[in-house]
Protein backbone atom coordinates (compact mmCIF):
# COMPACT_ATOMS: atom_id res chain seq x y z
CA UNK A 1 0.00 0.00 0.00
CA UNK A 2 1.50 3.55 -1.03
CA UNK A 3 1.95 6.21 1.89
CA UNK A 4 -0.65 8.48 -0.21
CA UNK A 5 -3.36 5.25 0.36
CA UNK A 6 -2.47 5.13 3.91
CA UNK A 7 -2.79 8.52 4.87
CA UNK A 8 -5.92 8.87 2.66
CA UNK A 9 -7.21 5.91 4.75
CA UNK A 10 -6.03 7.69 8.19
CA UNK A 11 -7.78 10.78 7.36
CA UNK A 12 -10.94 9.30 6.27
CA UNK A 13 -11.71 6.68 9.47
CA UNK A 14 -10.46 9.66 11.62
CA UNK A 15 -13.18 11.65 9.25
CA UNK A 16 -16.14 8.84 9.59
CA UNK A 17 -15.80 8.80 13.07
CA UNK A 18 -16.01 12.41 14.03
CA UNK A 19 -19.58 12.40 11.26
CA UNK A 20 -21.09 9.64 12.83
CA UNK A 21 -20.28 9.16 16.63
CA UNK A 22 -22.92 12.03 17.36
CA UNK A 23 -25.63 10.59 15.50
CA UNK A 24 -25.63 7.61 17.41
CA UNK A 25 -24.03 5.76 14.19
CA UNK A 26 -20.58 3.42 14.33
CA UNK A 27 -19.48 4.11 10.75
CA UNK A 28 -18.84 0.65 9.36
CA UNK A 29 -20.85 1.16 6.73
CA UNK A 30 -17.85 3.40 5.62
CA UNK A 31 -15.33 1.62 7.13
CA UNK A 32 -15.56 -1.41 4.78
CA UNK A 33 -15.24 0.15 1.27
CA UNK A 34 -12.48 2.49 2.53
CA UNK A 35 -10.68 -0.91 3.67
CA UNK A 36 -12.09 -2.48 0.09
CA UNK A 37 -11.52 -0.04 -2.36
CA UNK A 38 -8.68 1.74 -0.54
CA UNK A 39 -6.36 -0.51 1.16
CA UNK A 40 -7.44 -3.44 -1.86
CA UNK A 41 -8.64 -5.82 1.31
CA UNK A 42 -11.42 -8.73 0.47
CA UNK A 43 -14.46 -8.58 1.74
CA UNK A 44 -14.21 -11.65 4.00
CA UNK A 45 -13.74 -12.29 7.62
CA UNK A 46 -10.55 -10.61 8.19
CA UNK A 47 -12.40 -6.93 7.05
CA UNK A 48 -15.16 -7.39 8.92
CA UNK A 49 -12.86 -8.13 12.15
CA UNK A 50 -11.13 -5.16 11.25
CA UNK A 51 -14.22 -3.16 10.30
CA UNK A 52 -16.07 -4.56 14.02
CA UNK A 53 -12.91 -3.34 15.35
CA UNK A 54 -12.88 0.51 14.45
CA UNK A 55 -16.63 0.57 14.30
CA UNK A 56 -16.17 -0.35 18.72
CA UNK A 57 -13.81 2.19 19.51
CA UNK A 58 -16.39 4.93 17.54
CA UNK A 59 -19.03 3.22 19.91
CA UNK A 60 -17.17 3.85 23.10
CA UNK A 61 -15.56 6.91 22.50
CA UNK A 62 -18.96 8.20 21.48
CA UNK A 63 -21.08 5.94 23.67
CA UNK A 64 -18.79 7.04 27.12
CA UNK A 65 -19.36 11.20 26.18
CA UNK A 66 -23.02 10.68 25.77
CA UNK A 67 -22.85 8.54 28.84
CA UNK A 68 -20.88 11.76 30.74
CA UNK A 69 -23.96 13.98 29.20
CA UNK A 70 -26.60 11.66 30.64
CA UNK A 71 -28.05 10.64 27.14
CA UNK A 72 -28.20 6.75 28.29
CA UNK A 73 -31.53 4.33 28.81
CA UNK A 74 -29.57 1.52 31.28
CA UNK A 75 -32.92 -0.39 31.91
CA UNK A 76 -33.81 -0.07 28.31
CA UNK A 77 -30.33 -0.58 27.32
CA UNK A 78 -30.21 -4.04 29.20
CA UNK A 79 -33.77 -4.98 27.78
CA UNK A 80 -32.40 -4.36 24.04
CA UNK A 81 -29.62 -6.69 24.97
CA UNK A 82 -31.58 -9.88 25.17
CA UNK A 83 -31.92 -9.36 21.03
CA UNK A 84 -29.25 -8.09 20.35
CA UNK A 85 -26.41 -10.45 21.42
CA UNK A 86 -28.04 -13.59 20.25
CA UNK A 87 -28.72 -11.77 16.84
CA UNK A 88 -25.05 -11.07 16.63
CA UNK A 89 -24.12 -14.44 17.56
CA UNK A 90 -26.40 -15.55 14.51
CA UNK A 91 -24.49 -13.17 12.53
CA UNK A 92 -21.17 -14.74 12.49
CA UNK A 93 -22.63 -18.25 12.38
CA UNK A 94 -24.09 -16.65 8.81
CA UNK A 95 -20.98 -15.47 7.42
CA UNK A 96 -19.13 -18.46 8.53
CA UNK A 97 -22.27 -20.60 5.98
CA UNK A 98 -21.88 -17.97 3.04
CA UNK A 99 -17.85 -18.28 2.66
CA UNK A 100 -16.73 -17.59 -0.39
CA UNK A 101 -19.85 -15.96 -1.81
CA UNK A 102 -19.64 -13.43 0.89
CA UNK A 103 -18.54 -10.81 -1.26
CA UNK A 104 -21.58 -10.39 -3.51
CA UNK A 105 -24.00 -11.41 -0.45
CA UNK A 106 -22.10 -8.72 1.64
CA UNK A 107 -22.44 -6.17 -1.13
CA UNK A 108 -25.93 -7.34 -1.78
CA UNK A 109 -27.18 -6.65 1.94
CA UNK A 110 -25.57 -3.38 1.91
CA UNK A 111 -27.57 -1.97 -1.15
CA UNK A 112 -30.58 -3.21 1.18
CA UNK A 113 -29.14 -1.52 4.28
CA UNK A 114 -28.55 1.65 2.46
CA UNK A 115 -32.00 1.77 0.68
CA UNK A 116 -33.19 1.79 4.35
CA UNK A 117 -30.84 3.84 5.62
CA UNK A 118 -31.36 6.70 2.83
CA UNK A 119 -35.18 6.29 3.82
CA UNK A 120 -35.09 6.37 7.43
CA UNK A 121 -32.71 9.61 6.52
CA UNK A 122 -34.83 11.21 4.38
CA UNK A 123 -37.51 10.72 7.27
CA UNK A 124 -35.29 11.98 10.05
CA UNK A 125 -34.20 14.57 8.28
CA UNK A 126 -37.69 16.16 7.62
CA UNK A 127 -38.96 15.33 11.32
CA UNK A 128 -35.73 17.30 12.73
CA UNK A 129 -37.00 20.42 14.89
CA UNK A 130 -40.53 19.22 14.87
CA UNK A 131 -42.68 18.84 18.32
CA UNK A 132 -42.50 15.23 18.46
CA UNK A 133 -38.34 15.67 18.53
CA UNK A 134 -38.08 17.34 21.88
CA UNK A 135 -35.08 16.04 24.98
CA UNK A 136 -37.92 14.24 26.69
CA UNK A 137 -39.10 10.78 26.28
CA UNK A 138 -42.18 10.42 24.28
CA UNK A 139 -45.45 10.76 26.83
CA UNK A 140 -43.35 8.51 29.10
CA UNK A 141 -44.73 5.40 27.61
CA UNK A 142 -44.24 1.90 28.64
CA UNK A 143 -41.42 -0.20 26.81
CA UNK A 144 -42.76 -2.18 23.84
CA UNK A 145 -40.83 -4.54 25.50
CA UNK A 146 -41.25 -7.75 22.41
CA UNK A 147 -40.94 -5.79 19.55
CA UNK A 148 -37.88 -4.09 21.23
CA UNK A 149 -35.68 -7.00 21.67
CA UNK A 150 -37.15 -8.19 17.84
CA UNK A 151 -35.62 -5.08 16.55
CA UNK A 152 -32.64 -4.84 18.53
CA UNK A 153 -31.94 -9.10 17.21
CA UNK A 154 -31.84 -7.82 13.78
CA UNK A 155 -29.43 -4.98 14.32
CA UNK A 156 -27.15 -7.06 15.94
CA UNK A 157 -27.24 -9.85 13.47
CA UNK A 158 -26.74 -6.97 10.81
CA UNK A 159 -24.15 -5.71 12.82
CA UNK A 160 -22.09 -9.18 12.40
CA UNK A 161 -22.94 -9.65 8.89
CA UNK A 162 -22.34 -6.34 7.28
CA UNK A 163 -19.72 -5.36 10.19
CA UNK A 164 -21.58 -2.54 10.98
CA UNK A 165 -22.94 -0.82 14.01
CA UNK A 166 -26.23 -1.07 13.30
CA UNK A 167 -26.97 2.60 14.79
CA UNK A 168 -29.46 2.70 11.71
CA UNK A 169 -31.78 0.00 12.70
CA UNK A 170 -30.95 0.65 16.93
CA UNK A 171 -31.74 4.30 16.82
CA UNK A 172 -35.23 3.66 15.59
CA UNK A 173 -36.45 0.95 17.33
CA UNK A 174 -35.07 2.86 20.42
CA UNK A 175 -37.28 5.54 19.56
CA UNK A 176 -40.23 3.75 18.64
CA UNK A 177 -40.45 1.26 20.90
CA UNK A 178 -38.26 2.14 23.95
CA UNK A 179 -39.98 6.15 23.56
CA UNK A 180 -36.50 7.41 23.99
CA UNK A 181 -35.73 10.87 23.26
CA UNK A 182 -33.84 11.26 20.12
CA UNK A 183 -30.08 12.04 22.13
CA UNK A 184 -31.04 9.94 24.62
CA UNK A 185 -31.72 6.71 21.97
CA UNK A 186 -28.59 7.81 20.24
CA UNK A 187 -26.51 7.58 23.61
CA UNK A 188 -28.28 3.78 23.94
CA UNK A 189 -28.02 2.72 20.57
CA UNK A 190 -23.97 3.46 20.88
CA UNK A 191 -24.15 1.44 24.24
CA UNK A 192 -25.83 -1.56 22.50
CA UNK A 193 -22.74 -1.26 19.80
CA UNK A 194 -20.45 -0.90 23.31
CA UNK A 195 -21.54 -4.79 24.38
CA UNK A 196 -22.98 -6.53 21.00
CA UNK A 197 -19.54 -5.79 19.01
CA UNK A 198 -16.52 -6.51 21.00
CA UNK A 199 -18.41 -10.07 21.21
CA UNK A 200 -18.91 -10.07 17.83
CA UNK A 201 -15.50 -9.64 16.85
CA UNK A 202 -14.40 -12.35 19.45
CA UNK A 203 -16.83 -15.15 17.48
CA UNK A 204 -15.86 -13.51 14.11
CA UNK A 205 -12.05 -14.36 14.76
CA UNK A 206 -12.49 -17.64 15.97
CA UNK A 207 -13.82 -18.60 12.75
CA UNK A 208 -11.71 -17.42 10.83
CA UNK A 209 -8.76 -19.68 8.77
CA UNK A 210 -5.12 -19.63 9.78
CA UNK A 211 -4.49 -17.62 6.79
CA UNK A 212 -6.45 -14.60 7.72
CA UNK A 213 -5.54 -15.07 11.47
CA UNK A 214 -1.44 -14.68 9.95
CA UNK A 215 -3.03 -11.85 7.79
CA UNK A 216 -5.04 -10.00 10.42
CA UNK A 217 -2.10 -10.11 13.16
CA UNK A 218 0.52 -8.81 10.47
CA UNK A 219 -1.85 -6.18 9.87
CA UNK A 220 -2.26 -5.25 13.40
CA UNK A 221 -0.54 -1.98 13.93
CA UNK A 222 -2.01 -0.87 10.92
CA UNK A 223 -5.65 -1.40 12.68
CA UNK A 224 -4.18 -0.36 15.64
CA UNK A 225 -2.97 3.32 14.54
CA UNK A 226 -6.44 3.19 12.76
CA UNK A 227 -8.16 2.42 16.11
CA UNK A 228 -6.15 5.20 18.13
CA UNK A 229 -7.65 7.76 15.52
CA UNK A 230 -10.94 6.49 15.12
CA UNK A 231 -10.84 7.00 19.29
CA UNK A 232 -10.11 10.18 18.42
CA UNK A 233 -12.34 11.26 15.95
CA UNK A 234 -15.05 9.63 17.72
CA UNK A 235 -14.56 11.60 20.94
CA UNK A 236 -13.89 14.64 19.84
CA UNK A 237 -17.18 14.23 17.09
CA UNK A 238 -19.26 13.32 20.25
CA UNK A 239 -18.28 16.22 21.92
CA UNK A 240 -18.51 19.15 19.26
CA UNK A 241 -21.30 17.70 17.39
CA UNK A 242 -23.47 17.45 20.45
CA UNK A 243 -23.21 21.26 21.03
CA UNK A 244 -22.56 22.62 17.28
CA UNK A 245 -22.91 20.39 14.76
CA UNK A 246 -26.65 20.21 12.93
CA UNK A 247 -27.98 16.71 12.65
CA UNK A 248 -29.62 17.96 9.42
CA UNK A 249 -25.98 18.87 8.24
CA UNK A 250 -24.35 15.45 9.36
CA UNK A 251 -27.21 13.23 8.08
CA UNK A 252 -27.13 15.29 4.23
CA UNK A 253 -23.12 14.67 4.43
CA UNK A 254 -23.74 10.74 5.19
CA UNK A 255 -26.30 10.49 2.69
CA UNK A 256 -23.99 12.03 -0.20
CA UNK A 257 -21.52 9.23 0.80
CA UNK A 258 -23.70 6.15 1.39
CA UNK A 259 -25.15 6.67 -2.19
CA UNK A 260 -21.27 6.80 -4.01
CA UNK A 261 -20.86 3.54 -1.94
CA UNK A 262 -23.65 2.19 -3.13
CA UNK A 263 -22.59 3.55 -7.00
CA UNK A 264 -20.33 1.54 -6.40
CA UNK A 265 -21.49 -1.83 -5.28
CA UNK A 266 -23.75 -1.97 -8.08
CA UNK A 267 -21.16 -1.50 -10.49
CA UNK A 268 -19.16 -4.18 -9.07
CA UNK A 269 -22.31 -6.86 -8.50
CA UNK A 270 -23.41 -5.38 -12.12
CA UNK A 271 -19.33 -6.15 -13.31
CA UNK A 272 -19.50 -3.04 -15.36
Amino acid sequence: MSIEAMIGIALGVFLIAFAFAPIGMGGGMLFVPLLHYGAGWDIDGRIIAASLTLTAVVSYGSGLAHRKEGHVDDAIVKTGLYGAIPGAIAGVFIVSLIGEHLDDVFKLLSLVMIIWAIRKSVTKMSSVGSPEESEVNVQNESVETAPLRLGAAVGGMLSSVLAIGAGVIYVPILRAFGHLAPRRAIGSSLHFMMAVIPLSIVTHVAFLPSDSIEQLTSDAPFIAGLALLTFLGARSGARFGMKHLSEARIMQLFLGIIVIVAIRYIIDLGGF
